[in-house]
């Protein structure tokens, strides 16, 4: 009696098909591992920016990636007449602002940024919070932060000429750059926790440049790859019973 054997026999759709998707997600695959080494190297420009010792910054315009992740020190005078609440900050489950307010810095025109942290919502949004700014010269002790270039809007800016808007809903470093007679340093200096340079609540968040994330992604990509070619070589397996009369035996 003849017995059955294994055979590959690929089909040429699966074939087409593997051979279009396999590359595809290992092409993906290594291109998160590059992300995750980008983001490894990031890491440790933070990592070494925190270790070193605070940047004095000065009336002299500093280039962005001067003063991002810096620990910085600054002097100089808040400025409340454009001080800003941002819209959308949740703390604990609460809604509230973030109070950026500019520090004039001393010895020159120049200001910087501060954000001084977060406060409760208050009444209703259609009456924002007053909020004090202190007096005299402050001592900045902070780390800088550059707000993002690109961002989701619910509603078009208001102008920036005419009086001024309290309330942004974003972060906006060219609108405010537009808006004020003054000039700027590209960065937002989150105040110490310590500081007593008239701060609210302030919890940063630890910058989270994704390695484990990029990397799990890495390792999901290989894993489809290896699922399908596990699939491709099920599908085109079969059992075959040889035929008698192929065999050369001949049944009566």
């Amino acid at each position: 009696m003849p017995t059955s054997r294994i055979c590959f026999r690929p089909g040429l759709v699966p074939t087409l098909a593997t051979l279009l998707l396999f590359p595809a997600l290992i092409a993906l695959g290594i291109w998160q591992l590059d992300r995750a080494r980008e983001a490894s190297r990031i890491q440790a420009l933070i990592d070494a920016h925190s270790r070193g010792r605070p940047v004095e910054v000065g009336q002299q315009l500093l280039p962005a990636d001067q003063l991002r992740y810096y620990h910085v020190i600054i002097r100089g005078y808040y400025d409340p007449r454009y001080q800003i609440l941002l819209d959308n900050q949740v703390h604990n489950g609460f809604a509230g602002y973030d109070v950026i307010t500019p520090l004039h810095i001393a010895g020159g025109s120049t200001r910087i940024l501060v954000n001084r942290g977060w406060i409760p919502l208050g009444a209703d949004r259609a009456h924002p919070p007053q909020v004090p700014v202190p007096k005299g010269e402050q001592v900045i002790v902070g780390v800088g932060s550059i707000p993002p270039a690109h961002y989701f809007t619910l509603a078009r800016p208001g102008p920036v000429s005419g009086p001024w808007q309290t309330v942004w809903e974003n972060m906006d470093m060219r609108r405010f750059r537009r808006a004020v007679p003054f000039p700027l340093q590209p960065a937002v200096i989150l105040l110490d926790p310590k500081s007593p340079a008239g701060g609210f609540v302030r919890k940063w968040q630890e910058p989270d440049t994704g390695i484990a994330m990029h990397q799990s992604y890495a390792g999901q990509w290989f894993l489809l790859a290896a699922a399908l070619l596990v699939i491709y070589v099920w599908v085109n397996v079969k059992r075959v019973t040889p035929d008698p009369k192929e065999s050369g035996h001949e049944t009566r």
